[in-house]
């Protein structure tokens, strides 16, 4: 598979919002399924390429297999990333494109762009404790784990794992 990471175009938004929301809803990512309020935000592409800068991992068929939202620290798309970091977000296979090293161009085209960022100092993210397989990625890459900076977005649940790489 020859697989392109690019920027999302226009007329991509609809299948990477399909992609993103179905994928977290199907690998049962969601905390209230399909009632849950984030599904809208991970189907709103178009949201989020207004203000972020939203990548997809295209197959060189012309189809998505892969998508990822890479924020600087700071601005109203980052969850945990402080103004000297960035942070990536909503990154997402397609069930069938899993185990072809996707995941990881998506990561390092986000690792890239966070050291061409003037004063960044990390990249950061957060994720479910059940991605184990995006864990063992994201330490294979040298990424690691810190806990002082787990979170729950919403109350009385399990928090969000938090990871770092120094850049």
């Amino acid at each position: 598979m020859d697989i392109t990471i690019r920027a999302v175009r226009p007329e991509e938004y609809e299948t990477l919002g399909e992609l993103t929301a179905g994928t977290y809803l199907g690998d049962g990512l969601l905390f209230f399924g399909a009632e849950d309020p984030y599904l809208p935000v991970l189907a709103d592409v178009a949201g989020r390429a207004a203000e972020a800068e939203v990548l997809v991992a295209d197959d060189g068929a012309g189809r998505i297999v892969g998508g990822v939202t890479f924020v600087p620290g700071g601005t109203r798309w980052a969850d945990v990333a402080r103004a000297d970091e960035a942070e990536f977000r909503m990154l997402v296979v397609a069930p069938g494109a899993r185990g072809r090293g996707i995941g990881e161009a998506l990561v390092r085209a986000c690792v890239e762009r966070a050291r061409a960022l003037p004063g960044c100092a990390r990249i950061v993210l957060s994720t479910d404790p059940r991605m184990a397989a995006a864990h063992r990625v994201y330490e294979r890459m040298g990424f690691v784990r810190t806990p002082e900076r787990d979170w729950s977005p919403i109350p009385d649940i399990e928090p969000l794992l938090t990871y770092a790489l120094e850049l």
